[in-house]
């Protein structure tokens, strides 16, 4: 299963993407932590593209899916930035910096690729089907 979708640069373009992936998802019987997880790295990937880089030329970013196995890579690729993406160390009282450091938790791997002037950044999480052999899998526990 997989999906390419593009999207207006426009901050309304998070709540298309999280709608389409969980429902791409949930038809595909992931379970359902996994696609909570999923809907939420595409959330941060896409907000920090909306808000830190440029718009792919055509005006639009890019976000796609790809479920190979019991893992998804989800990608959200745009027009680059004048920095490249990596996880924050915000201090406690800082309101923002964590998106990359919430997707590097969640995701098994996450990283940039660039062509040309657009920039793409990955990651790869657990999709497990909801249920194998009869048992829900476990999957990491925030702690």
């Amino acid at each position: 299963m997989s999906s390419v979708v593009l999207l207006p640069y426009a901050p309304s373009s998070v709540a298309v993407a999280r709608q389409r992936l969980s429902s791409d998802l949930h038809d595909c019987g992931v379970f359902h932590h996994a696609i909570d997880d999923a809907v939420l790295v595409v959330s941060e990937l896409l907000s920090n593209a909306l808000r830190h880089a440029h718009p792919l030329p055509s005006g639009m970013v890019r976000v796609s899916w790809l479920r190979s196995g019991d893992h998804i890579e989800v990608s959200v690729s745009d027009g680059g930035a004048a920095t490249e993406p990596r996880a924050g160390r915000p201090a406690l009282s800082s309101l923002g910096g964590r998106g990359l450091g919430i997707v590097e938790y969640v995701a098994e791997s996450w990283g940039v690729r660039h062509d040309g002037d657009t920039t793409t950044v990955w990651a790869i999480l657990p999709a497990p089907k909801e249920k194998l052999n009869g048992q829900v899998p476990a999957l990491k526990e925030a702690g």
